[in-house]
């Protein structure tokens, strides 16, 4: 057995990528050599901002010998058959194969044995194949080569045992076979030669690499909060930014820098943005949880002067940035935000739908039309924060910072004197952007968030703009899950459908929109939000066909209880006796070529069991219909289950096709009585099993 070490060097992978990347590279070099024969004991894969490694342990040097077996023609077959098949398996005579006996039939076998081929001769076709088609989300080719990338190769290195392997990526890009590797790019610049997987790790390391990303994340974590904790502080933790840092350097080195007290009176989301998203520092917090006048930045280095150099650059850098911050803090409040509303005309929303002024002036309306549906929001204010929630995309700050959208609207309304509610609203009207973020819980807020999602899918399903397999350029998948979140999330009983008629009434006469085309989406849409709750998929469906159900509150309530009542023995079996009854009704309307719907003649009922069940369906149509009535869906489904008694007899004892044509019809207008019964709270035939 023997051990595998690659490693890819090259110039720097984007940080977001590495993790991926890694996966990737172990994935394929793994699938390759089980579609070899090769096994192994395990797999590791490493990415720093420089390289992807992957150690394989417990690889053997050669695959095992494999026996081909090819069967052949039988014993007496013509001899145009007999050599055809001689030539397939490359033998010169019917004696170099084995006779066997199949089921008292005697058939020619080709037998070989295959030797297998050393594991270095596998592996050099295996890792130039990966490395050409490797799943970069974009690639580059360098150089005069045609191989790709995603920054140029400096070298790929491979070692299985003590047998290093050259790697010619047919296209100009020739790897020697040596293992030849380099250490931290400004540290420790030199080359390095390795023999194995332990030795790659300590050589790396005391050339200034942290191979491993979990620990350069660990390391990069601790020495932030330590740094913090030296000046009484605490650390804004930042999963997303701590991973982005791990990917950027090799050898982490933590440092506190300050920010000029001239600044800490803007608005914290500005320092916390330029900070974060312009120069990837970490920001602190001071005993009451407000930001303090510290930051972390990460260095790739090992300072001799204690980081000083390196802590005034990025002061240096930093102030620039907040100086800018400050001009159009300034500057954008000088003038009402409302002002800004007719700027919006000059920016697009979309060919098709006009502007974003015109935007705003229908998010304003139809946020005043939702207002109704949600206790405690003012319709008037709604309107306001509607109308106002697009303004700041033509501020200065905005257009520095896209990041702070919302928020910088937020402050400059509270400048002007709005209502609280509303510059709460027009901070809240883009969340939830996505499934880990929060959903407005405010009433405005939530009528202007979906306003604004609500106007966008409405506009882009109207012009045929709709989502198509994995593409979805104007995120109308996370809009209608937005969508959804805000109405279960917070109880809402919002009529979509009426939502959707009077936001398409908005755009205009050119504007059509099929609101069951948009309510078909949102009934995937929620089954995929649901699936991950442990929600049957069928069970929405079931809901969903019987038409006209728009308030998903409800229809979440008419799920839960189907669930419910499914779970049951009376509710399972039932379902059985529905399938049976609705699949008996089908296949007979088929052979008649008519309909067998209609009203049962009771006088025509002869057996008792059909009696007790015209009764049974008769009582339990009244209660459960005032039972859905009341929206007491439970209720509903415990008086179906008194169905499943009568519904058992009468399979049990009553022949349905019997040669009484009039008695036939009748009883098959009974058990079409019982899909009707049964489908006025679901369609069971969408459920499954």
């Amino acid at each position: 057995m023997a051990e595998l070490l690659l490693e890819i060097l090259s110039e720097e992978i984007p940080a977001r990528m590495q993790k991926r990347a890694a996966e990737d590279l172990k994935r394929l070099i793994t699938d390759g050599l089980k579609t070899a024969g090769l096994s192994f004991d395990s797999a590791r894969a490493f990415a720093t901002p420089r390289r992807l490694a992957l150690v394989v342990d417990g690889l053997p040097v050669t695959q095992p010998d494999v026996v081909e077996e090819k069967k052949g023609p039988r014993l007496g077959a013509p001899d145009q058959a007999m050599q055809g098949f001689l030539k397939s398996v490359g033998y010169d005579s019917p004696d170099q194969c084995e006779i066997r006996d199949i089921k008292g039939n005697q058939f020619y076998f080709a037998v070989a044995e295959k030797k297998g081929m050393p594991s270095h001769v596998i592996l050099g076709g295996l890792l130039v194949k990966v490395i050409r088609n490797f799943p970069w989300p974009k690639s580059m080719r360098w150089g005069n080569g045609t191989a790709q990338w995603i920054r140029p190769v400096h070298r790929v290195s491979c070692l299985l045992g003590e047998m290093a392997i050259g790697l010619n990526l047919e296209s100009g890009e020739v790897f020697p076979a040596n293992f030849e590797t380099y250490g931290h790019r400004f540290l420790s610049p030199g080359s390095i030669t390795v023999t194995n997987f332990a030795d790659y790790e300590e050589q790396l390391e005391r050339a200034s690499v942290m191979l491993d990303p979990p620990r350069r994340r660990e390391t990069i974590l601790r020495a932030a909060e330590n740094l913090a904790a030296q000046e009484k502080l605490t650390l804004w933790h930042d999963d997303a930014l701590l991973g982005e840092v791990t990917g950027l350097v090799e050898w982490p080195v933590a440092l506190m820098g300050s920010i000029d007290a001239d600044f800490m009176d803007l608005p914290p989301e500005v320092l916390t943005t330029s900070m974060r998203h312009h120069q990837k520092y970490f920001s602190l917090l001071d005993a009451k949880g407000n930001l303090a006048p510290r930051f972390i930045v990460v260095a790739d280095a090992k300072p001799d002067d204690k980081g000083a150099a390196i802590i005034a650059g990025n002061e240096r850098v930093l102030r620039a940035r907040l100086s800018d911050a400050r001009f159009f803090w300034d500057k954008d409040r000088k003038d009402k935000l409302e002002t800004r509303v007719a700027a919006l005309g000059d920016v697009v929303f979309h060919a098709k739908l006009g502007s974003l002024a015109e935007k705003a002036e229908r998010l304003g309306k139809l946020a005043g039309e939702i207002a109704a549906s949600i206790p405690g929001a003012d319709a008037k204010q709604a309107t306001r924060a509607g109308r106002l929630a697009k303004a700041d995309l033509v501020t200065g700050m905005v257009g520095e910072f896209p990041e702070l959208q919302g928020v910088m609207g937020r402050y400059y309304a509270f400048h002007d004197g709005e209502p609280a509610p509303v510059c709460e609203a027009i901070a809240d009207h883009y969340a939830p952007a996505g499934p880990s973020d929060d959903c407005p819980a405010a009433p405005l807020s939530m009528a202007v968030a979906l306003a604004d999602k609500i106007d966008t899918l409405v506009g882009f399903f109207a012009i045929g703009e709709t989502p198509t397999g994995s593409k979805d350029p104007f995120a109308l998948r996370r809009a209608a899950l937005g969508v959804i979140r805000l109405i279960l999330e917070n109880d809402l009983r919002v009529p979509l459908a009426t939502v959707f008629a009077k936001a398409a009434s908005l755009y205009g006469k050119g504007v059509n929109l099929d609101p069951d085309d948009l309510l078909a989406f949102f009934a995937d849409r929620l089954k995929v939000h649901l699936k991950e709750k442990g929600v049957r998929h069928d069970l929405i469906s079931a809901v969903f066909a019987l038409g006209g159900e728009d308030d998903l509150v409800r229809l979440m309530a008419r799920v839960g209880a189907l669930s419910g009542f499914l779970e049951s023995d009376d509710g399972a079996n039932l379902l059985t006796a529905y399938n049976r009854a609705v699949n008996i009704v089908a296949i007979e309307e088929k052979k008649d070529g008519a309909s067998h719907g209609g009203k049962v003649e009771a006088k025509r009922l002869e057996a008792d069991e059909e009696k007790t069940l015209h009764e049974a369906l008769g009582a339990v149509e009244k209660e459960s219909t005032a039972k859905l009535k009341a929206e007491d869906f439970t209720a509903a489904m415990t008086a179906m289950a008194a169905l499943r008694a009568p519904v058992d007899a009468f399979f049990d004892h009553v022949t349905v096709n019997c040669e009484d044509v009039s008695l036939r019809a009748n009883r098959l207008k009974l058990l079409s009585h019982i899909g009707g019964v049964m489908g006025a709270v679901a369609d069971f035939s969408k459920i499954e099993g």
